[in-house]
């Protein structure tokens, strides 16, 4: 079954309340930088909300960036109860939903998938396709 127009509605609600708290309210050095959070599920019931958080964060090194995921995630989930009290006071909701915070690496998928296209050659497949359609 598809998600539910209210699901939907709720799940933006709560990114954006997140959204504007990471920017303006929260003083957590872990969650210090670019950190967006790129979408949000709520399950049907509404009893859990998943977040998907993006770092733009331009490391290189792989061990650094696994690490500041970790952090950010610690950062986010001891922010937990001052996230749910401030979306329980701007929406009213009988019950805010647990907040699930988890890595978003699509940014970085498709950049793998960006470079492997890069990497392919086409002209020379287009140039073969020609000549294919020439011997016939």
């Amino acid at each position: 079954m598809g998600k539910g127009y209210r699901q939907g509605r709720l799940a933006e609600e709560i990114k954006k309340i997140i959204g504007q708290m990471l920017l303006h309210e929260v003083k957590d050095p872990r969650l210090s930088g670019m950190i967006s959070i790129s979408g949000a599920d709520v399950t049907s019931d509404g009893s859990y909300a998943t977040l998907y958080v993006s770092l733009l964060d331009m490391s290189t090194d792989e061990e650094a960036r696994r690490a500041r995921e970790k952090e950010v995630l610690a950062g986010l989930a001891s922010c937990e109860g001052l996230f749910r009290r401030e979306i329980g006071r701007q929406i009213r909701i009988r019950r805010v939903p647990e907040l699930l915070f988890k890595m978003d690496h699509s940014m970085e998928y498709g950049k793998h998938i960006d470079e492997l296209l890069d990497s392919m050659d086409f002209d020379s497949y287009q140039k073969d396709e020609e000549k294919d359609g020439d011997e016939e």
